[in-house]
């Protein structure tokens, strides 16, 4: 129940307090700059740098927390992100960003966080008022991550450790000593991946992989379906 309390303390501070950016400098002085688990759902397309949110929040989950990353994708293994120019992807006036499926991959393990399962939903299956659906394949995508205390590179890639350790964007911007100062959680997480989805030997899924074998689908029936509110309680 702790874990479940920090959850809904997480999700109510991430969407009220203005200034996001600076959460992790407004929630340490305030006393709550620590959490098992931090759901970050449905903000990432709605600020100018996602970047930049995910580096301010970063340093408020403990060693080996959770960090649930939902947001609309553009389904592609590029390493982009696609600006809402003339509201092209979605009408709603602060949709700024759609990140691709590969960046989103790419920046949560430069991060230190691992993707271990994930649940997609493509646009063409969302019926709503707004319009979701357009000439590039799109949808919303939920990840499940796991703290780490490195960067987890595919074995190819050299950059990515580099930049960790030599870049002042990446040290300055992301209190890694507080990072290192926060005690490990043993919250857990339980769900059935097929080795298939991992990616390589980083033990981690492939999202781009594994968005047509963990997809959903509108429920035919409304007993069939739960809209989770924040003051729902368990």
């Amino acid at each position: 129940m702790a874990a479940l309390r920090y959850y809904y303390k997480a999700s109510f501070e991430f969407q009220q307090v203005g200034l996001m950016y600076d959460l992790n400098n407004k929630l340490r002085k305030s006393g709550r700059g620590s959490f098992d688990v931090i759901n970050l759902s449905g903000l990432l397309y709605h600020v100018f740098s996602p970047l930049m949110l995910l580096a301010a929040i970063r340093p408020l989950l403990k060693r080996n927390g959770l960090l649930i990353a939902s947001t609309n994708v553009v389904v592609d293994d590029s390493f982009t992100m696609q600006f809402n120019n003339a509201g092209r992807l979605q009408e709603e006036v602060n949709t700024f960003w759609y990140l691709s499926v590969g960046a989103l991959d790419y920046v949560l393990r430069y991060l230190k966080l691992a993707p271990i399962d994930c649940l997609y939903i493509s646009h063409h299956d969302i019926k709503s008022s707004v319009r979701y659906v357009t000439d590039v394949e799109s949808g919303y995508l939920s990840v499940v991550c796991r703290a780490k205390d490195d960067p987890i590179p595919s074995r190819e890639d050299n950059w990515m450790l580099k930049s960790a350790q030599h870049s002042w964007e990446y040290a300055g911007l992301i209190d890694w000593e507080f990072c290192n100062r926060q005690a490990v959680t043993q919250v857990r997480y339980s769900a059935a991946i097929e080795k298939n989805l991992l990616r390589g030997d980083t033990g981690t899924v492939d999202l781009l992989q594994a968005l047509s074998r963990r997809a959903i689908h509108k429920a035919e029936r409304s007993r069939d379906a739960h809209v989770l509110r924040l003051a729902d309680a368990s």
